[in-house]
């Protein structure tokens, strides 16, 4: 005989889940009876927006959903956070939780955790929440949950009483067979692509997957392919490769120039291609749409649409459509990238340098997984950056732009591929959000770089806020002493100024461990420098 908890726990082990982010308390101690017997890793974070944004990391490299257990109340309401940073980027997350006893909920009797109502909380947030009201339900719950990860993912929750996780379960619980779409019919979209002369190619990131078919469509088409913030990594120093913001006038000037534009797997949101605020988007000439959300697809006006996973659908159309002459596909590429590095420059000069510290740290670590947390570093590298591996650029500065984000996503990227180098990337401000992640780090010995531009203040609003002739208030937390921090959860530590980092990488590579290497942008440097 198992109980509810049990098979809850092992049914997620028949899924294919092995590592579980989460903190336990008193509300899910019937769960982890299941998780003690079960084949799962289970990793604590310090906070359950940690949990969550772990679990984001972990999604992104795995290709798996990160599966979160927190406790009902703050536990859910901790996670809500890192689910809305998912749900901005589709990735799949799937949060277990407990609730108070069913004989209770809704009628506000001051429980402990007690919510108003917990399940309508996080259906503002997750695609899909239900909860286990009987033992009997466990089953079609379960795949009800895993079923809503199919087309768009985005996170998912489902909560069981703490009176029924203790209930009698099934010995087994029986698990779906998975659908799977067929590839659309793409003939209007092939049609018009083979008519045109001078196409350029929005990636977005549902072509994380697809690096070999996106350059074989690009090739045949002598396509630029222009790349969102999520997609970077692919086609890597390809002659048709533009890893800009079509944010940028030099960008959107290269897709106004086109005869028609593809995008594939780009919500085209604001975040990639209006960030200044504008409230304008670059002009396209038959825009033809490919995107795995039907809704998302209704939300602009296309000459074409066809709603499928991308990635498929990238492998049809580079064996469909008939190679061409290559023309000036190239040139527009490359005068595109130096026009973009070039307009960054002059929007903020402090960004080229900037730049150049992220593809320092690239050189370094080739083939790296770099996770990236909302400040100036990231904001110039979204704007012109070209990554060396496949899905191995993403942050939390575009979408939902949660802060606190890189510290817990790369933990949960490094705990997906071991592999890996893996490089986090933050502000002094935006650690300070999730820093006691660090000690998740030290427990399970992730060689994980954390890098820190310690400039002593939110500098980016500040900057904003003085331009807006607003006295920049509230914009200089005090920073800790980075060195004792690392020393208090066992990690190694390096400071450098930013025109030392080449050196000071070279003294501290390869890891053994976790190390936080601080970049002083007041130009100190640690004494053995």
């Amino acid at each position: 005989m198992q109980t509810i908890g049990q098979a809850l726990a092992q049914n997620l082990v028949d899924r294919g889940v092995d590592v579980v982010f989460g903190i336990p308390g008193v509300h899910t101690i019937e769960l982890y009876r299941g998780i003690e017997g079960a084949d799962i890793r289970h990793i604590t974070p310090r906070h359950e927006q940690g949990a969550g944004f772990m679990a984001d990391g972990y999604a992104r490299i795995s290709g798996k959903p990160g599966v979160v257990f927190v406790i009902t109340g703050p536990g859910l309401v901790n996670t809500l956070t890192p689910m809305a940073q998912a749900r901005a980027d589709s990735i799949p997350m799937v949060v277990v939780t407990g609730v108070n006893r069913r004989d209770s909920l809704g009628k506000g009797l001051g429980l402990l955790h007690e919510l108003p109502d917990q399940l309508k909380l996080s259906q503002t947030v997750a695609k899909h929440a239900e909860q286990v009201c009987a033992a009997n339900d466990l089953e079609g719950a379960l795949d009800r949950t895993f079923r809503a990860l199919s087309g768009r993912p985005a996170p998912v929750h489902i909560e069981v009483p703490t009176d029924v996780m203790d209930l009698e379960g099934p010995d087994a619980l029986k698990i779906s067979a998975p659908t799977t779409a067929d590839v659309p019919d793409l003939s209007a979209i092939v049609q018009r692509l083979a008519q045109s002369e001078r196409p350029v190619i929005l990636a977005g990131g549902g072509c994380r997957t697809a690096d070999a078919a996106l350059a074989e469509l690009a090739e045949k088409l002598d396509a630029p392919v222009i790349q969102t913030v999520n997609a970077r990594g692919l086609m890597h120093g390809h002659a048709l490769t533009v890893a800009a913001s079509p944010s940028l006038q030099t960008v959107r000037n290269l897709i106004e120039e086109a005869d028609c534009v593809l995008a594939l797997g780009t919500e085209l949101g604001p975040t990639d291609y209006d960030m200044y605020a504008t409230g304008t988007y670059p002009d396209m000439a038959s825009l033809l749409r490919i995107d795995i959300c039907a809704e998302q697809l209704a939300r602009h006006p296309a000459e074409a649409t066809a709603v499928g996973d991308v990635g498929p659908c990238l492998t049809q159309l580079a064996s469909t459509i008939p190679a061409r002459v290559p023309g000036d596909g190239a040139e527009r590429a490359h005068k595109t990238r130096a026009a973009a590095l070039a307009e960054v420059e002059a929007l903020a000069p402090s960004y080229g340098a900037l730049i150049g510290q992220v593809e320092t740290l690239r050189d370094a670590l080739p083939g790296s997984i770099m996770v990236g947390d909302s400040t100036q570093a990231i904001y110039a590298a979204n704007l012109a950056y070209d990554h060396d591996r496949p899905g191995g650029w993403f942050n939390g500065a575009t979408g939902f732009g949660a802060l606190g984000y890189a510290i817990p996503a790369a933990i949960g990227a490094a705990l997906a591929d071991p592999t890996a180098p893996i490089v986090a990337m933050m502000g002094d401000g935006g650690a300070q959000f999730t820093l006691p992640e660090l000690g998740v780090a030290s427990d399970e010995n992730l060689p994980i770089l954390f890098v820190v531009w310690n400039n002593n203040a939110f500098l980016e609003i500040a900057n904003a806020m003085e331009g807006a002739g607003i006295t920049a208030t509230g914009c200089h937390p005090g920073a800790p002493d980075f060195e004792a921090v690392a020393a208090s959860y066992r990690l190694g530590f390096k400071r450098t100024s930013p025109d030392k980092l080449r050196e000071a990488l070279t003294q501290i590579l390869p890891l053994d461990g976790p190390l936080l290497l601080e970049i002083d942008m007041q130009g100190h440097s640690s004494p053995t420098d």
